[in-house]
């Protein structure tokens, strides 16, 4: 996939109050400070398209950005932020939740996970609710270049065990690196099959 645009097209807590365009949507979404603001920036070709920032909890609203006139990239609030307000992480956890659960054009959501560290149980519980909502998504390792080829790939290794111990077989992920740009060309690869995929859904 070649992107020939990304434009941002809205802030909002609210997702009834979201684009009501009939494509097809990913969502981003990750704890904080797994850097997921660099990653869409690596994707999409662009230096500042998703606001990153040295303070976690940078992204507070459901962002979207629509990319190729055809497809929605959503960037999502991070989880278990430990700085923000207790009052702000329950309304977080809510919009974010009815966006799960009310999205209908949701086709994948792609959960980042830092490759530097073990299984985070905030991480597992969020799948979790995935799994049980019946929501789609996919596992994206990121950062990879912060670790040698060996450790990565022990990292991994290790961690989809640890998943194996709750799940019946594992979803695909993506083993990333916004510096090198590692996993771009699978990343686009991948949802350019699932538009195709779906398309029949969004005549």
């Amino acid at each position: 996939m070649k992107i020939k645009s990304a434009e941002f097209v809205m802030s909002n807590s609210n997702v009834t109050k979201a684009p009501k365009d009939n494509i097809p949507e990913y969502a981003f979404i990750g704890r904080s400070n797994v850097g997921k603001s660099s990653l869409i920036n690596m994707l999409m070709e662009r230096k500042d398209l998703a606001k990153t920032s040295s303070k976690p909890g940078k992204t507070q609203l459901i962002n979207h950005f629509k990319i190729n006139d055809s497809w929605f990239l959503v960037d999502l609030p991070g989880y278990g932020y430990a700085q923000i307000s207790k009052k702000k992480r329950t309304i977080f956890q809510y919009f974010i939740e009815n966006y799960f659960k009310e999205r209908k054009q949701l086709v994948c959501t792609f959960v980042l996970i830092d490759s530097r560290h073990d299984p985070q149980k905030i991480d597992l519980e969020f799948m979790r609710f995935l799994g049980e909502n019946q929501i789609p998504f996919c596992i994206v390792f990121t950062k990879a270049d912060k670790l040698g080829s060996s450790k990565l790939n022990k990292q991994i290794t290790s961690y989809k065990k640890k998943l194996l111990n709750h799940w019946e077989s594992l979803p695909q992920s993506f083993v990333t690196s916004s510096s090198s740009k590692l996993g771009r060309e699978e990343f686009l690869d991948f949802i350019t099959a699932i538009n195709e995929d779906v398309a029949d859904d969004f005549k």
